[in-house]
Formats: C-alpha cells, sequence, structure tokens
C-alpha cells in the first residue's frame, strides 16, 4: 500500500519510512510526489493539527496520506510547548534556539517532569480519518547531549538517557512516534 506522509520535515520522514516500511508499506514523502505545500497549524490540539496536514494531501491526492503532530510537554510550564513546540523561541524556527529557551524556562526548577506526545492522523482511501496517539514519558536534562535526531531530542531524557543519545532504532522502540506508530501498524494489519 502507498502512503503520502503530510510533512515536509526530512527528520520525521526518515522515522516513519524506517519504522513502517519494513511491514510492507511504502511511503512517499511529499518531496517525492512533487508536491509542494505547507499547511498552516492553527488547530489547538495535536490531532486538530495532524488532521489539516493529512487532510489537505488526502484532498490535492486522493490518496492515503499520513500526517504526524508532536510536542513535548512540560509539567512545570503547564504542558508548554506543546502544540507550539516547533515556533516555541519564535520564527523561523530553531530546535537549538528552542532547547535554550526552555532550558532558560526550567532554570531552577526541580520538578522537571516532562512527556512527548504524538498524533498520527491517517486518512485511508476512502477519505477516513483514524487516529493513533503515543506518549513517551521522561524528564529534561540541564544541558544539550548527543549529535543524533532532532527538535528537543538533545534534552528530552529517558532513563539517564537523552533521546538524542539513542540510535534510531533504541528511540523508535520508547519513543511516543514510536507508540503511535505501532498503533497504527496494528490497524493497518486489519485493514
Amino acid at each position: 500500500m502507498d502512503i503520502i506522509l503530510a510533512t515536509n520535515n526530512k527528520n520525521k520522514v526518515l522515522e516513519l519510512k524506517r519504522m513502517l516500511e519494513p511491514l510492507g508499506y511504502t511511503l512517499y514523502s511529499q518531496k517525492e510526489k512533487g508536491i509542494q505545500l505547507e499547511v498552516e497549524e492553527n488547530g489547538t490540539t495535536f490531532e486538530e493539527n495532524a488532521r489539516l496536514k493529512a487532510q489537505a494531501i488526502y484532498d490535492l491526492t486522493g490518496c492515503a496520506a499520513l500526517a504526524d503532530d508532536s510536542g513535548l510537554c512540560v509539567d512545570a510550564l503547564n504542558g508548554a510547548p506543546g502544540v507550539y513546540s516547533a515556533r516555541y523561541a519564535g520564527e523561523p524556527t530553531d530546535d537549538h534556539r528552542n532547547n535554550m529557551k526552555l532550558l532558560d524556562a526550567l532554570e531552577g526548577v526541580t520538578d522537571r517532569s516532562a512527556q512527548f506526545v504524538s498524533v498520527i492522523c491517517y486518512i485511508d482511501q476512502n477519505g477516513e480519518a483514524h487516529y493513533f496517539c503515543g506518549e513517551c514519558a521522561g524528564s529534561i536534562g540541564f544541558e544539550e547531549l548527543g549529535k543524533i535526531g532532532f527538535g528537543y531530542d538533545p534534552i528530552f531524557m529517558v532513563n539517564g538517557r537523552a533521546y538524542a543519545e539513542m540510535t534510531g532504532e533504541e528511540k523508535d522502540a520508547i519513543s511516543h512516534r514510536g507508540n503511535a506508530i505501532r498503533l497504527l501498524a496494528d490497524f493497518l494489519k486489519g485493514e
């Protein structure tokens, strides 16, 4: 089955392909399909933003589409940056600036617990939307660690290691996106 990924984020494309293609699905990035589209993520929830992106690709192509909207929710910041994770430090988006702003916001804070959340919206060939939510509990470190990954990976800690210190396979086994994709894969097997 062919699925178009509703994202221009090359890192998300790599993660999604790495996890779904071994299961027999062929995933195409927007770029691979010649689609130049940047969907405004003006929803107030992960579900709304994932749906906006997947729906735009489905409406344009009529093909099955998949979008992920994800973010980091920090307990001491009442769930922020949440749906605004990518733009936390403003436009243009910059992972390092986002990390530094978050570390500054947590200066002197002892409760550094946080959750990464991923919501996948899969729109099937018939135009029906299906949602899959994955989470990963962890905490915010005190400095950027590791060189692998993207976004908040250098400061999001799980079992004493930053996401950015884990191989792709190690991260996939525990990550928010990995958990959501496993739910999606179970659903697709029954389709």
